[in-house]
C-alpha cells in the first residue's frame, strides 16, 4: 500500500465528487482520497423528509467501509446526515468529519453576521442547527442567515452548471452585507468564482475548508 495518507470520501450524490477532488488537488495533492458513492442517499433523504434509522444505518455502514480501505479519516460530502455522521464518529477509531464543520469553524473567525447559500432544501435546517452548535462553542453571538437557490441543484443534475452557478450567485445580492458568505454544499462550490466576483467579503466553500482541516489533523 502507498505511504500516502488515505482519506475515504463518502458521497451521497455524484455532483459532490468533482468539487472535493479539485480541492484535494489544489490544497493537499499528496493525500490519497478514495471515493465511496451511494447515489441513492440524497434522493432517499429528500423522499423521507427526515433522517430515518435506515438512512443512519447506511451512513454508519459507509463509514465503516471507508475505514476498511485503510483510510486514516472519513469525510462525508453531503450536508443532510449530520446526526448519523456524529454517531459514526463516536464509533470509528479515526476522525469522521461532517461536510461543513470545518467551513463553519472558519466562518466564525470572520465575524458574527454569516450568510449561507444553499441548493438542497432538506439539508438547511440541520445545517442551521450544526452552525448554532459551533457558534455556541466558538462565537456565541454569531448568527446564520440561509438563502435557498431554488432550481440550482436540479439544473446541475441536468448538466447545466452555468444556470446552477448563476442561481447561486444571486444569493450574494439577496444576503446583502455579511461578514462571510458560505456555499452550503460541496456541489455549490462550483459557483465560488461567480460569487466572489460580486462581493469583497470572504466566500467560503465546504470542500476547501474540509481539506484544510484534514491536513491539519493528520499532519499532511
Amino acid at each position: 500500500m502507498s505511504d500516502r495518507i488515505r482519506i475515504a470520501l463518502v458521497h451521497a450524490t455524484p455532483v459532490a465528487v468533482d468539487p472535493i477532488a479539485q480541492s484535494f488537488r489544489q490544497i493537499w495533492p499528496e493525500a490519497d482520497p478514495v471515493g465511496v458513492l451511494d447515489d441513492g442517499l440524497a434522493l432517499d433523504r429528500a423522499a423521507a423528509g427526515a433522517l430515518t434509522q435506515d438512512l443512519s444505518r447506511r451512513i454508519l455502514a459507509l463509514a465503516q467501509y471507508g475505514l476498511s480501505t485503510g483510510a486514516r479519516a472519513v469525510l462525508f460530502t453531503c450536508s443532510a446526515f449530520g446526526p448519523a455522521i456524529e454517531e459514526a464518529a463516536r464509533i470509528l477509531p479515526v476522525p469522521v468529519l461532517k461536510p461543513n464543520e470545518a467551513m463553519f469553524e472558519e466562518a466564525l473567525g470572520y465575524g458574527e453576521n454569516i450568510g449561507m447559500i444553499a441548493t438542497f432544501g432538506p439539508a438547511v435546517a440541520m445545517m442551521e442547527q450544526e452552525f448554532a452548535e459551533e457558534a455556541k462553542r466558538l462565537n456565541p453571538q454569531a448568527r446564520l442567515t440561509p438563502w435557498l437557490a431554488v432550481g440550482a441543484i436540479e439544473a446541475l443534475r441536468a448538466g447545466d452548471a452555468a444556470t446552477h452557478n448563476q442561481r447561486v450567485a444571486e444569493g450574494v445580492a439577496e444576503l446583502g452585507e455579511r461578514d462571510a458568505i458560505l456555499l452550503a454544499h460541496f456541489s455549490t462550490s462550483r459557483a465560488s468564482d461567480a460569487c466572489r466576483a460580486l462581493t469583497s467579503r470572504p466566500v467560503l466553500s465546504s470542500p476547501d475548508a474540509a481539506v484544510r482541516k484534514l491536513r491539519r489533523l493528520l499532519g499532511g
